[in-house]
């Protein structure tokens, strides 16, 4: 396994629709592996889709740990951990809706608000190619949802609606140096990078 590069908005290749995967064969395994291994030493990653890393195939993992018991919504079970690794995912039915925070590894910085479906059923393969449905509500939907967008060239900030919502936050843990504002973008660019050619 392996550590990828995660790409960033400007590359043409996270404006582009992935390919499906015909068969679950040992280089997706590989794919996925290294993926996974990727989300588990970036710092707040929790998913990754493989455009994201470069790769234009239908491929997401998603690692996340256990909800606290004071996250979970009234009359609803605590998820996780949750770890996966999917070929061709696709929602086939969705409830529900829930706005919510999101922030991107190929867009670092920046979060915004999204409409999501609550409620999600995604069928997909696994890794031994078999077909597997995974249901899904909360965090755990909003991620899928996420991933797959990105499947499709979508990003995060295209289902902004109020792009007022749209701010630049760093993590924590990174140091801001003062003057050193290159790798900021102003906002109104953000999402725009499918207007942009490499």
């Amino acid at each position: 396994m392996a550590v990828m590069e995660i790409i960033t908005e400007g590359d043409s290749r996270l404006r582009q629709k992935a390919s499906k995967v015909r068969k679950v064969d040992d280089d997706v395994r590989k794919l996925a592996a290294d993926m996974m291994e990727t989300v588990e030493n970036t710092p707040y990653a929790i998913a990754l889709a493989a455009p994201q890393v470069g790769v234009l195939r239908r491929v997401i993992v998603v690692s996340l740990p256990a909800e606290e018991p004071e996250e979970v919504e009234e009359g609803e079970e605590p998820e996780g951990p949750v770890r996966l690794m999917l070929a061709n995912p696709e929602v086939i039915r969705s409830t529900g809706q829930q706005t919510g925070i999101e922030g991107c590894l190929s867009i670092p910085g920046w979060i915004g608000e999204v409409k999501r479906a609550m409620h999600v059923t995604v069928r997909a393969r696994d890794m031994e190619d078999k077909e597997v449905r995974v249901k899904a509500h909360g965090f755990l939907a909003r991620a899928l949802q996420h991933e797959i967008d990105h499947l499709d060239g979508i990003l995060f900030v295209d289902r902004i609606e109020d792009r007022e919502t749209l701010r630049y936050e760093p993590f924590e843990d990174e140091e801001e140096v003062e003057g050193e504002t290159e790798n900021v973008v102003a906002p109104e660019t953000i999402g725009q990078a499918n207007q942009r050619s490499d």
